[in-house]
């Protein structure tokens, strides 16, 4: 039987670790605060912001939604965020995403603060990541490898195959897996065989965004999957890029469920970033 690798427990401690710093900065006269942009639209946002609000309430981090109609313009969000970059009671600034057509996501995550972007998207946040250098690394790409090694694996020369080159969770990735020393094979929309490459991997991450990307006759019982895709299908479920018959027929060693995998980790990294951000602005980065 496959081993579910359920990201409640990583996410847990990890939890506990930002609660104890949390207080630990109130104690100094600082008072964690986050704020989340959130334009009015997509139903799935703002479940997701919401949800966000209460896991910072727990956390006893000051939690700010700024929502907008959905006709708002670009200049009325970076005004916006032109004032949230100069509070210096604010310390994180989170984009909901996706945007209406109209706004230009890109432009928006350019105007924030580096030492204020939590999701890791501006340009010097995104270099950081490359290079390896002091910044504030994207969410999702840091929870696929915590969830990982919370099972107990090493990415230290092992053959991984990652099956995505986007900006938001695949580059990123490939990145962060070349600082683990790991060897990595990058597939994409054009790669012929994905089953070749899946064959000699012993750990896959995927993130495309399309279900049913790997299915069961592409993958072997010692392989350890990483399922970084959130897809609502027509009936409203939630499933991610590996078909769930992958893990309904025993045919891996190990593989993160959709939903409750990768998902719940990079929520709880949001707000490890939070707290990082926190250093940075404060000169503490470097202090542990």
């Amino acid at each position: 039987m496959s081993v579910l690798m359920k990201a409640k427990e990583a996410a847990e401690r990890v939890y506990e670790e930002i609660a104890a710093k949390a207080e630990n900065w109130k104690r100094k006269g600082v008072l964690p605060r986050i704020a989340t942009i959130l334009v009015e639209g997509d139903p799935a946002s703002a479940y997701y912001a919401q949800a966000k609000r209460k896991i910072a309430g727990k956390l006893g981090v000051e939690f700010d939604l700024h929502s907008f109609r959905a006709g708002v313009s670009q200049e009325e969000i970076l005004g916006l965020i032109k004032r949230l970059n100069g509070d210096t009671s604010v310390h994180g600034i989170m984009l909901e995403l996706p945007l209406p057509k109209h706004l230009s996501a890109g432009e928006i995550e350019k105007a924030i603060s580096p030492e204020k972007d939590v999701d890791g998207v501006t340009p010097s946040n995104k270099l950081a990541t490359v290079t390896g250098e002091r910044g504030l690394y994207p969410a999702t790409p840091q929870a696929c490898i915590k969830l990982l090694k919370h099972y107990g694996y090493t990415l230290e020369g092992k053959n991984v195959t990652l099956v995505g080159r986007g900006q938001t969770v695949g580059l990123p990735l490939f990145h962060l897996l070349q600082r683990e020393n790991a060897t990595v094979t990058v597939c994409h929309s054009r790669t012929p065989d994905l089953a070749s490459h899946l064959a000699l991997a012993e750990i896959a991450f995927v993130a495309v965004g399309r279900p049913g990307t790997v299915t069961p006759d592409m993958v072997h019982e010692g392989l350890a999957i990483v399922d970084a895709g959130i897809n609502e299908t027509e009936g409203g479920r939630i499933v991610g890029d590996v078909s769930a018959d992958v893990a309904a027929e025993a045919k891996v060693q190990a593989i993160s469920p959709v939903p409750g995998g990768v998902g719940t980790l990079t929520t709880a990294i949001l707000y490890e970033n939070l707290l990082k951000a926190i250093e940075i602005q404060f000169g503490e980065a470097d202090k542990g």
